[in-house]
Protein backbone atom coordinates (compact mmCIF):
# COMPACT_ATOMS: atom_id res chain seq x y z
CA UNK A 1 0.00 0.00 0.00
CA UNK A 2 3.19 2.22 0.83
CA UNK A 3 4.53 2.06 -2.84
CA UNK A 4 0.60 2.54 -4.10
CA UNK A 5 0.49 5.53 -2.65
CA UNK A 6 3.59 6.62 -3.47
CA UNK A 7 2.77 6.58 -7.10
CA UNK A 8 -0.34 8.29 -6.59
CA UNK A 9 1.07 11.28 -4.86
CA UNK A 10 2.83 11.72 -7.71
CA UNK A 11 -0.32 11.41 -10.03
CA UNK A 12 -2.78 12.20 -8.20
CA UNK A 13 -1.61 15.16 -6.69
CA UNK A 14 1.70 16.19 -8.35
CA UNK A 15 3.25 16.68 -11.76
CA UNK A 16 4.26 13.06 -12.16
CA UNK A 17 7.28 11.63 -11.09
CA UNK A 18 11.03 11.96 -12.41
CA UNK A 19 13.65 9.72 -12.37
CA UNK A 20 14.82 8.80 -8.86
CA UNK A 21 11.85 10.63 -7.52
CA UNK A 22 9.66 7.16 -6.40
CA UNK A 23 12.69 6.05 -4.02
CA UNK A 24 13.07 9.70 -2.60
CA UNK A 25 9.70 10.15 -1.77
CA UNK A 26 9.69 8.16 1.64
CA UNK A 27 7.43 6.18 3.32
CA UNK A 28 4.31 8.74 4.28
CA UNK A 29 3.58 10.57 1.51
CA UNK A 30 0.67 12.65 2.78
CA UNK A 31 3.09 14.08 4.80
CA UNK A 32 5.59 14.61 1.87
CA UNK A 33 2.45 16.56 0.07
CA UNK A 34 1.93 18.81 2.98
CA UNK A 35 5.87 19.82 4.03
CA UNK A 36 6.22 20.75 0.30
CA UNK A 37 3.70 23.39 0.83
CA UNK A 38 4.45 24.09 4.27
CA UNK A 39 6.46 27.25 2.76
CA UNK A 40 3.53 29.11 1.19
CA UNK A 41 6.18 31.98 -0.19
CA UNK A 42 7.23 28.37 -2.47
CA UNK A 43 4.68 29.02 -4.87
CA UNK A 44 5.17 32.32 -5.33
CA UNK A 45 6.98 33.60 -8.44
CA UNK A 46 9.68 36.12 -8.06
CA UNK A 47 11.80 36.41 -11.34
CA UNK A 48 13.12 40.44 -11.82
CA UNK A 49 12.35 39.98 -15.68
CA UNK A 50 8.76 38.63 -15.01
CA UNK A 51 7.08 42.32 -14.81
CA UNK A 52 4.32 43.00 -12.84
CA UNK A 53 0.35 43.84 -14.34
CA UNK A 54 1.39 47.35 -13.59
CA UNK A 55 4.66 47.19 -15.97
CA UNK A 56 3.07 44.43 -18.56
CA UNK A 57 0.41 46.69 -19.21
CA UNK A 58 2.85 49.55 -19.85
CA UNK A 59 4.33 47.62 -22.10
CA UNK A 60 1.17 46.45 -24.06
CA UNK A 61 -0.09 49.58 -24.66
CA UNK A 62 3.59 50.92 -25.52
CA UNK A 63 3.87 48.15 -28.29
CA UNK A 64 -0.11 48.70 -29.67
CA UNK A 65 0.87 52.39 -30.09
CA UNK A 66 4.06 52.30 -31.94
CA UNK A 67 2.20 49.46 -34.08
CA UNK A 68 -0.54 51.18 -34.42
CA UNK A 69 1.42 54.22 -35.75
CA UNK A 70 3.74 52.24 -37.85
CA UNK A 71 0.62 51.18 -40.00
CA UNK A 72 -0.66 54.81 -39.91
CA UNK A 73 2.68 55.88 -41.29
CA UNK A 74 2.76 52.78 -43.63
CA UNK A 75 -0.43 54.18 -45.13
CA UNK A 76 0.02 58.11 -44.68
CA UNK A 77 -1.62 60.76 -46.69
CA UNK A 78 -1.83 64.58 -46.31
CA UNK A 79 -4.70 63.46 -44.32
CA UNK A 80 -3.69 61.95 -40.86
CA UNK A 81 -3.82 62.80 -37.74
CA UNK A 82 -1.04 64.37 -36.40
CA UNK A 83 1.44 62.49 -33.88
CA UNK A 84 0.65 62.92 -30.18
CA UNK A 85 3.42 64.53 -28.36
CA UNK A 86 4.06 60.83 -26.64
CA UNK A 87 4.68 59.07 -29.97
CA UNK A 88 7.97 60.90 -30.20
CA UNK A 89 8.83 58.90 -26.98
CA UNK A 90 8.38 55.42 -29.13
CA UNK A 91 10.60 53.16 -30.73
CA UNK A 92 9.94 52.75 -34.55
CA UNK A 93 7.83 49.33 -35.23
CA UNK A 94 8.57 46.97 -37.89
CA UNK A 95 5.97 45.60 -40.07
CA UNK A 96 7.36 42.30 -41.75
CA UNK A 97 6.36 40.94 -44.90
CA UNK A 98 3.93 38.76 -42.94
CA UNK A 99 2.27 41.51 -41.45
CA UNK A 100 3.88 40.30 -38.17
CA UNK A 101 4.88 43.34 -36.25
CA UNK A 102 7.89 43.93 -33.90
CA UNK A 103 9.16 46.92 -32.04
CA UNK A 104 12.51 46.86 -30.34
CA UNK A 105 12.75 47.16 -27.02
CA UNK A 106 9.02 46.36 -26.46
CA UNK A 107 7.87 43.18 -25.75
CA UNK A 108 4.66 41.76 -27.41
CA UNK A 109 1.88 40.22 -25.73
CA UNK A 110 3.31 37.14 -27.19
CA UNK A 111 6.71 37.95 -25.56
CA UNK A 112 5.16 38.42 -22.13
CA UNK A 113 3.41 35.46 -22.53
CA UNK A 114 6.32 33.32 -23.42
CA UNK A 115 8.34 34.38 -20.82
CA UNK A 116 5.95 33.53 -18.11
CA UNK A 117 5.84 29.95 -19.58
CA UNK A 118 9.59 29.68 -19.50
CA UNK A 119 8.99 30.54 -15.52
CA UNK A 120 5.75 27.97 -15.24
CA UNK A 121 8.37 25.17 -16.83
CA UNK A 122 11.09 26.19 -14.19
CA UNK A 123 9.01 25.32 -11.59
CA UNK A 124 7.45 22.12 -13.08
CA UNK A 125 11.14 20.86 -13.59
CA UNK A 126 12.15 21.34 -10.36
CA UNK A 127 9.24 20.81 -7.80
CA UNK A 128 10.50 17.72 -5.29
CA UNK A 129 5.94 16.38 -6.10
CA UNK A 130 4.68 19.16 -7.58
CA UNK A 131 1.66 18.88 -5.17
CA UNK A 132 1.58 23.16 -5.15
CA UNK A 133 1.49 23.62 -8.65
CA UNK A 134 -1.27 21.38 -9.38
CA UNK A 135 -3.31 23.61 -6.34
CA UNK A 136 -2.10 27.11 -8.52
CA UNK A 137 -3.58 25.14 -11.64
CA UNK A 138 -6.72 24.56 -10.10
CA UNK A 139 -7.41 27.85 -8.86
CA UNK A 140 -6.23 29.37 -12.08
CA UNK A 141 -8.43 27.37 -13.72
CA UNK A 142 -11.43 27.94 -11.62
CA UNK A 143 -10.33 32.29 -11.54
CA UNK A 144 -10.37 31.35 -15.59
CA UNK A 145 -9.24 34.62 -17.71
CA UNK A 146 -9.04 33.68 -21.40
CA UNK A 147 -6.13 34.70 -23.55
CA UNK A 148 -7.82 34.79 -26.67
CA UNK A 149 -10.33 38.07 -25.46
CA UNK A 150 -8.10 40.58 -26.28
CA UNK A 151 -3.93 41.64 -26.11
CA UNK A 152 -4.02 42.89 -22.76
CA UNK A 153 -5.51 39.86 -21.32
CA UNK A 154 -3.03 37.71 -23.39
CA UNK A 155 -0.35 40.09 -22.09
CA UNK A 156 -1.25 40.23 -18.38
CA UNK A 157 -2.53 36.65 -17.83
CA UNK A 158 0.34 35.56 -16.29
CA UNK A 159 1.16 38.26 -13.79
CA UNK A 160 -2.63 37.21 -13.11
CA UNK A 161 -1.82 34.27 -11.70
CA UNK A 162 1.24 35.36 -10.21
CA UNK A 163 -0.54 38.39 -8.40
CA UNK A 164 -4.26 37.21 -7.61
CA UNK A 165 -3.48 33.21 -7.52
CA UNK A 166 -0.51 32.31 -6.12
CA UNK A 167 -0.12 34.22 -2.80
CA UNK A 168 -3.31 32.81 -1.86
CA UNK A 169 -3.34 29.32 -2.46
CA UNK A 170 -2.75 28.47 1.03
CA UNK A 171 -4.20 31.46 2.59
CA UNK A 172 -8.18 32.80 2.77
CA UNK A 173 -10.29 32.26 -0.25
CA UNK A 174 -12.24 35.54 -0.06
CA UNK A 175 -8.41 37.76 -0.23
CA UNK A 176 -8.03 35.39 -3.56
CA UNK A 177 -11.19 36.06 -4.75
CA UNK A 178 -11.33 39.68 -4.17
CA UNK A 179 -7.59 40.43 -6.05
CA UNK A 180 -8.87 38.26 -8.64
CA UNK A 181 -12.07 40.18 -8.95
CA UNK A 182 -9.90 43.58 -9.00
CA UNK A 183 -7.12 42.13 -11.32
CA UNK A 184 -7.49 44.14 -14.47
CA UNK A 185 -6.89 40.64 -16.12
CA UNK A 186 -10.38 39.43 -15.27
CA UNK A 187 -11.76 43.23 -15.46
CA UNK A 188 -11.00 43.14 -18.99
CA UNK A 189 -11.78 39.29 -19.70
CA UNK A 190 -15.13 39.94 -18.74
CA UNK A 191 -15.62 43.16 -19.38
CA UNK A 192 -16.60 44.96 -16.26
CA UNK A 193 -13.87 47.62 -17.46
CA UNK A 194 -16.42 49.27 -19.48
CA UNK A 195 -19.70 48.47 -17.43
CA UNK A 196 -21.31 51.85 -16.89
CA UNK A 197 -24.38 52.16 -14.97
CA UNK A 198 -27.11 53.06 -16.79
CA UNK A 199 -28.03 55.84 -14.15
CA UNK A 200 -24.63 57.22 -13.23
CA UNK A 201 -23.75 60.00 -14.25
CA UNK A 202 -21.04 58.64 -17.40
CA UNK A 203 -23.98 56.47 -18.14
CA UNK A 204 -26.50 59.55 -18.73
CA UNK A 205 -23.90 61.26 -20.46
CA UNK A 206 -22.98 58.58 -22.80
CA UNK A 207 -25.46 56.17 -23.08
CA UNK A 208 -23.19 52.81 -22.17
CA UNK A 209 -24.83 50.74 -20.15
CA UNK A 210 -24.12 47.48 -17.67
CA UNK A 211 -22.01 44.47 -19.32
CA UNK A 212 -23.57 41.48 -16.64
CA UNK A 213 -20.90 39.28 -17.37
CA UNK A 214 -18.31 39.56 -14.05
CA UNK A 215 -21.15 39.59 -12.24
CA UNK A 216 -23.08 36.51 -13.58
CA UNK A 217 -19.59 34.12 -13.68
CA UNK A 218 -18.52 35.43 -10.23
CA UNK A 219 -21.85 33.73 -8.85
CA UNK A 220 -22.61 30.89 -11.36
CA UNK A 221 -18.60 29.97 -11.21
CA UNK A 222 -16.57 31.65 -8.68
CA UNK A 223 -18.54 31.45 -5.51
CA UNK A 224 -22.36 30.01 -4.76
CA UNK A 225 -22.76 28.53 -8.02
CA UNK A 226 -25.83 27.88 -10.59
CA UNK A 227 -28.07 26.06 -7.76
CA UNK A 228 -27.88 28.56 -5.05
CA UNK A 229 -30.85 30.07 -6.01
CA UNK A 230 -30.31 32.86 -7.02
CA UNK A 231 -32.15 34.81 -10.06
CA UNK A 232 -31.17 36.64 -13.15
CA UNK A 233 -32.45 39.70 -10.75
CA UNK A 234 -29.74 38.91 -8.55
CA UNK A 235 -26.90 38.93 -11.44
CA UNK A 236 -28.42 42.42 -12.52
CA UNK A 237 -28.05 43.72 -8.87
CA UNK A 238 -24.49 42.67 -8.48
CA UNK A 239 -23.59 43.66 -11.94
CA UNK A 240 -24.67 47.22 -10.93
CA UNK A 241 -23.02 47.11 -7.76
CA UNK A 242 -19.63 46.47 -9.48
CA UNK A 243 -20.06 49.23 -12.28
CA UNK A 244 -17.46 51.40 -11.45
CA UNK A 245 -14.73 48.71 -11.01
CA UNK A 246 -11.93 49.19 -13.66
CA UNK A 247 -8.48 49.74 -13.88
CA UNK A 248 -6.82 52.90 -14.70
CA UNK A 249 -5.77 53.76 -18.44
CA UNK A 250 -4.86 57.18 -18.33
CA UNK A 251 -1.25 58.52 -19.09
CA UNK A 252 -1.98 61.25 -17.18
CA UNK A 253 -2.91 59.11 -14.39
CA UNK A 254 0.40 57.18 -13.39
CA UNK A 255 -1.04 56.29 -9.69
CA UNK A 256 -3.82 54.45 -11.27
CA UNK A 257 -2.34 53.52 -14.56
CA UNK A 258 -2.73 49.66 -14.76
CA UNK A 259 -4.28 49.34 -11.29
CA UNK A 260 -7.23 48.73 -9.71
CA UNK A 261 -9.39 52.06 -9.98
CA UNK A 262 -13.24 52.62 -8.53
CA UNK A 263 -14.92 55.27 -11.04
CA UNK A 264 -17.65 56.96 -8.84
CA UNK A 265 -19.10 58.45 -11.96
CA UNK A 266 -19.53 55.07 -13.58
CA UNK A 267 -21.42 53.65 -10.73
CA UNK A 268 -25.01 52.62 -10.34
CA UNK A 269 -26.38 54.55 -7.48
CA UNK A 270 -28.91 53.88 -5.01
CA UNK A 271 -29.74 50.33 -2.99
CA UNK A 272 -29.23 47.09 -4.77
CA UNK A 273 -30.57 44.08 -3.19
CA UNK A 274 -28.81 40.45 -3.78
CA UNK A 275 -29.79 36.59 -2.83
CA UNK A 276 -32.22 38.61 -0.85
CA UNK A 277 -29.99 41.16 1.35
CA UNK A 278 -30.07 45.16 1.05
CA UNK A 279 -26.97 46.45 0.79
CA UNK A 280 -27.21 50.37 1.32
CA UNK A 281 -23.15 51.14 1.37
CA UNK A 282 -21.87 53.64 -1.10
CA UNK A 283 -19.33 53.57 -3.74
CA UNK A 284 -17.08 50.96 -3.78
CA UNK A 285 -18.14 49.83 -0.35
CA UNK A 286 -21.24 48.20 -1.75
CA UNK A 287 -19.20 45.82 -4.31
CA UNK A 288 -17.31 44.87 -1.06
CA UNK A 289 -19.81 43.91 0.96
CA UNK A 290 -21.27 41.73 -1.85
CA UNK A 291 -18.15 39.82 -2.53
CA UNK A 292 -17.50 39.22 1.08
CA UNK A 293 -20.90 37.53 1.72
CA UNK A 294 -20.75 35.52 -1.55
CA UNK A 295 -17.12 34.03 -0.65
CA UNK A 296 -18.26 33.34 2.68
CA UNK A 297 -21.87 31.60 1.79
CA UNK A 298 -22.62 27.86 2.63
CA UNK A 299 -23.42 27.49 -0.87
CA UNK A 300 -20.15 28.30 -1.93
CA UNK A 301 -18.74 26.16 0.44
CA UNK A 302 -20.35 23.23 -1.15
CA UNK A 303 -19.65 24.44 -4.68
CA UNK A 304 -16.31 24.43 -4.41
CA UNK A 305 -15.72 21.33 -2.16
CA UNK A 306 -17.65 19.64 -5.29
CA UNK A 307 -15.04 21.28 -7.54
CA UNK A 308 -12.14 20.66 -5.48
CA UNK A 309 -12.49 16.52 -4.56
CA UNK A 310 -13.48 16.08 -8.40
CA UNK A 311 -10.31 17.97 -9.49
CA UNK A 312 -8.12 15.50 -7.45
CA UNK A 313 -10.11 12.42 -6.55
CA UNK A 314 -12.86 11.57 -9.20
CA UNK A 315 -15.33 12.51 -11.65
CA UNK A 316 -17.95 11.39 -9.60
CA UNK A 317 -16.12 12.06 -5.78
CA UNK A 318 -17.16 10.34 -2.41
CA UNK A 319 -19.92 11.90 -1.18
CA UNK A 320 -18.40 11.72 2.85
CA UNK A 321 -15.54 13.60 1.19
CA UNK A 322 -17.11 16.83 -0.32
CA UNK A 323 -19.40 16.57 2.61
CA UNK A 324 -16.19 16.91 4.72
CA UNK A 325 -14.43 19.47 2.72
CA UNK A 326 -17.44 21.60 2.97
CA UNK A 327 -17.44 21.71 6.39
CA UNK A 328 -13.93 22.50 6.84
CA UNK A 329 -14.62 25.40 4.26
CA UNK A 330 -17.23 26.68 6.11
CA UNK A 331 -16.24 26.21 10.15
CA UNK A 332 -12.90 28.44 8.42
CA UNK A 333 -14.67 30.84 6.47
CA UNK A 334 -12.68 29.85 3.57
CA UNK A 335 -9.36 28.69 5.03
CA UNK A 336 -7.52 27.40 2.06
CA UNK A 337 -4.73 25.68 3.42
CA UNK A 338 -7.42 23.46 5.88
CA UNK A 339 -9.13 22.61 3.10
CA UNK A 340 -6.40 21.20 1.30
CA UNK A 341 -4.84 19.71 4.76
CA UNK A 342 -8.43 17.99 5.04
CA UNK A 343 -8.36 16.56 0.86
CA UNK A 344 -4.54 15.08 1.53
CA UNK A 345 -5.64 13.56 5.43
CA UNK A 346 -9.20 11.88 3.89
CA UNK A 347 -8.94 8.69 3.91
CA UNK A 348 -10.93 8.63 0.22
CA UNK A 349 -8.06 10.97 -1.53
CA UNK A 350 -6.16 7.47 -1.45
CA UNK A 351 -8.49 4.82 -1.42
CA UNK A 352 -10.39 5.95 -4.14
CA UNK A 353 -9.54 4.55 -7.54
CA UNK A 354 -7.35 6.13 -10.24
CA UNK A 355 -10.20 6.82 -12.48
CA UNK A 356 -9.19 10.14 -13.80
CA UNK A 357 -7.43 11.27 -16.60
CA UNK A 358 -4.63 13.74 -16.81
CA UNK A 359 -5.58 16.46 -18.37
CA UNK A 360 -3.44 17.37 -21.75
CA UNK A 361 -0.96 20.03 -19.64
CA UNK A 362 -0.83 17.24 -16.80
CA UNK A 363 0.37 14.94 -19.48
CA UNK A 364 2.80 17.15 -21.24
CA UNK A 365 4.49 18.44 -17.38
CA UNK A 366 4.42 14.50 -16.21
CA UNK A 367 6.52 13.52 -19.63
CA UNK A 368 9.36 16.83 -19.44
CA UNK A 369 9.42 15.55 -16.18
CA UNK A 370 10.12 11.80 -17.15
CA UNK A 371 12.18 12.38 -20.20
CA UNK A 372 13.75 15.62 -18.00
CA UNK A 373 13.04 17.36 -20.98
CA UNK A 374 12.84 20.71 -21.04
CA UNK A 375 10.25 21.90 -24.31
CA UNK A 376 10.72 25.80 -25.46
CA UNK A 377 7.85 27.82 -25.11
CA UNK A 378 6.83 27.75 -28.74
CA UNK A 379 6.36 23.71 -28.22
CA UNK A 380 4.80 24.08 -25.17
CA UNK A 381 2.29 26.61 -26.99
CA UNK A 382 1.83 24.30 -30.16
CA UNK A 383 1.54 20.84 -28.16
CA UNK A 384 -1.11 22.31 -25.79
CA UNK A 385 -2.71 24.08 -28.73
CA UNK A 386 -2.99 20.74 -30.46
CA UNK A 387 -4.21 18.68 -27.51
CA UNK A 388 -7.09 21.38 -26.36
CA UNK A 389 -5.24 22.72 -23.42
CA UNK A 390 -3.54 26.00 -24.11
CA UNK A 391 -2.40 27.65 -21.02
CA UNK A 392 -4.47 30.52 -19.66
CA UNK A 393 -7.18 30.29 -22.47
CA UNK A 394 -9.96 28.45 -21.73
CA UNK A 395 -12.82 28.20 -24.39
CA UNK A 396 -15.00 29.95 -21.82
CA UNK A 397 -14.93 31.18 -18.29
CA UNK A 398 -16.34 27.78 -16.94
CA UNK A 399 -11.81 27.03 -17.83
CA UNK A 400 -11.36 23.64 -19.06
CA UNK A 401 -13.05 21.12 -17.88
CA UNK A 402 -10.70 18.00 -16.10
CA UNK A 403 -12.99 15.11 -16.44
CA UNK A 404 -11.86 12.05 -18.50
CA UNK A 405 -14.98 11.57 -20.69
CA UNK A 406 -13.37 15.17 -22.29
CA UNK A 407 -10.54 14.01 -22.78
CA UNK A 408 -10.91 10.78 -24.04
CA UNK A 409 -12.57 11.56 -27.55
CA UNK A 410 -10.97 9.80 -30.01
CA UNK A 411 -9.36 13.05 -31.74
CA UNK A 412 -7.90 13.69 -28.70
CA UNK A 413 -6.21 10.46 -28.06
CA UNK A 414 -4.58 10.58 -31.10
CA UNK A 415 -3.41 13.74 -30.73
CA UNK A 416 -1.53 12.92 -27.79
CA UNK A 417 -0.27 9.87 -29.01
CA UNK A 418 1.21 12.18 -31.73
CA UNK A 419 2.79 14.37 -29.16
CA UNK A 420 3.75 11.27 -27.24
CA UNK A 421 6.15 10.20 -30.42
CA UNK A 422 7.14 13.94 -30.90
CA UNK A 423 8.31 14.64 -27.53
CA UNK A 424 9.75 10.78 -26.95
CA UNK A 425 11.74 12.30 -30.23
CA UNK A 426 13.24 15.24 -28.60
CA UNK A 427 14.22 13.37 -25.50
CA UNK A 428 17.76 12.92 -25.06
CA UNK A 429 20.33 10.95 -22.75
CA UNK A 430 18.15 8.60 -21.52
CA UNK A 431 18.15 5.15 -19.67
CA UNK A 432 16.97 1.72 -21.28
CA UNK A 433 12.95 2.72 -21.77
CA UNK A 434 12.32 -0.62 -19.59
CA UNK A 435 14.63 1.03 -17.07
CA UNK A 436 12.64 4.07 -16.91
CA UNK A 437 9.77 2.75 -16.85
CA UNK A 438 10.10 0.72 -13.69
CA UNK A 439 12.04 4.07 -11.59
CA UNK A 440 8.95 5.50 -12.46
CA UNK A 441 6.08 3.05 -11.48
CA UNK A 442 7.45 0.80 -9.21
CA UNK A 443 5.24 -1.84 -8.31
CA UNK A 444 2.47 -0.19 -10.17
CA UNK A 445 4.23 -1.33 -13.82
CA UNK A 446 1.72 -3.91 -15.05
CA UNK A 447 2.96 -6.99 -17.24
CA UNK A 448 1.50 -5.62 -20.25
CA UNK A 449 2.54 -2.48 -20.08
CA UNK A 450 5.95 -3.98 -19.72
CA UNK A 451 5.65 -6.44 -22.77
CA UNK A 452 4.67 -3.56 -24.89
CA UNK A 453 7.94 -1.62 -24.21
CA UNK A 454 9.71 -4.82 -23.93
CA UNK A 455 8.20 -5.89 -27.88
CA UNK A 456 8.57 -1.66 -29.26
CA UNK A 457 10.26 -1.97 -32.29
CA UNK A 458 12.39 1.81 -31.23
CA UNK A 459 13.55 3.42 -28.61
CA UNK A 460 11.67 6.09 -29.58
CA UNK A 461 8.38 4.13 -30.13
CA UNK A 462 9.15 2.49 -26.25
CA UNK A 463 8.73 5.77 -24.53
CA UNK A 464 5.91 6.34 -26.73
CA UNK A 465 4.27 3.64 -25.00
CA UNK A 466 5.19 4.36 -21.66
CA UNK A 467 3.88 7.61 -22.00
CA UNK A 468 0.48 6.62 -23.30
CA UNK A 469 0.44 3.45 -21.10
CA UNK A 470 -2.89 3.55 -17.94
CA UNK A 471 -0.21 3.73 -15.32
CA UNK A 472 1.00 7.06 -17.64
CA UNK A 473 -2.29 8.68 -18.28
CA UNK A 474 -4.53 7.44 -14.97
CA UNK A 475 -4.53 9.82 -12.16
Amino acid sequence: MVAEDGCLAFSRFGLGPRPGDLNRLGSDPASALLDEIADPTSLFIDQPDLPDSVDAYTELRRFQRARQLAKLQSTASENAAAPKPMDALLPKAVIAANGKVTVPGVPSPEDLMNAEIEARLDRVLNVPVGFGERLVAFWTNHFAVQAAANEIVRGLAGAFEREAIRPFVLGMFGDMALAVIQHPAMLTSLNNDVSVGPNSPQGRKTGKGLNENLGREFMELHTVGVDAGYTQTDVTSFAKVLTGWTYGRGENEPENYGRFVFHKFAHEPGLQTVMGKLYPQPGVDQGLAVVADLVTNPATAKHLAAQFATYFVADVPPAALVTRLADVFRKTKGDLRALTTALVKSPEAWSTPASKLRTPQEFLWASARALQFRPEASFINRALGDLGEPLWNPPSPQGFKDDAATWLAPNAMTTRVDVAELVASRAKGLDDPRDLATDLFGAGLSSDTRTAIDRAESRNQAIALLLMSPEFQRR
